[in-house]
């Protein structure tokens, strides 16, 4: 026996399984200035994209995956997990995160990722990946050593006010609160480096730092 179901509760279910898919299939990143997504990654290198296919990970033979081919140029982070990289991998759908990259050998960039045990460099949105000319010059600097000076630091977002540091070892990251924005002065230009005494600043350029930070513990 067939029992009648309402229509405001089969309107419900198909609400529900809507929002249900657009969680499923949505990519969520967590804000993270430049010097966190450094730190995160197993893998950063600056490079060209010479070619891309689309592929099947033999573990996964129904997932897409996206291989570019990579001209490496300059390695950042990863001596001592790989000598050289040829190919990184993405899925083909930005729902899962996968990142659309100029494969025409023509645009010089900058890739972050992880690798996995399988030897091989995934890349996504949630890493550090930008075209080389669109990186700021302290930016290029920091990747250099400035970044990997500070993994050990904590960087904390601040996006309203009353907030502060509540260890030595953080650095406030403000940029939304000053500029709305992700991509401020603190993302293009600064770093939070720890210091001799175990506590962490902001600094900004030039040689190793001395006294030269931007403390902004108490906006």
């Amino acid at each position: 026996m067939r029992v009648p179901v309402p229509g405001w509760l089969v309107l419900m279910l198909v609400l529900l399984t809507v929002q249900l898919e657009d969680v499923v299939e949505a990519c969520s990143c967590a804000p993270a200035h430049p010097q966190q997504a450094f730190c995160y990654s197993d893998i950063v290198i600056r490079a060209k994209v010479s070619g891309e296919k689309i592929v099947s990970p033999d573990s996964h033979p129904h997932l897409k995956m996206i291989q570019y081919e990579v001209k490496l140029i300059k390695m950042f982070k990863g001596f001592e997990k790989v000598k050289d990289i040829q190919y990184v991998y993405t899925p083909v759908f930005s729902s899962l995160c996968g990142v659309k990259l100029d494969a025409s050998n023509k645009v010089q960039y900058l890739l972050s990722g992880r690798m996995g045990s399988d030897g091989k460099v995934s890349i996504g949105l949630c890493d550090f990946i930008e075209p080389w000319d669109n990186l700021s010059m302290s930016q290029k600097k920091n990747l250099n050593q400035r970044y990997e000076m500070g993994c050990d630091c904590r960087i904390s977002s601040c996006y309203s006010l009353p907030c502060s540091t509540n260890a030595e070892n953080e650095c406030l990251w403000t940029d939304w609160l000053t500029d709305k924005s992700l991509n401020g002065e603190q993302a293009k230009e600064y770093a939070c480096i720890k210091r001799s005494d175990g506590s962490c600043s902001w600094y900004r350029g030039g040689p190793p730092p001395e006294k030269e930070f931007m403390d902004i513990s108490d906006p």
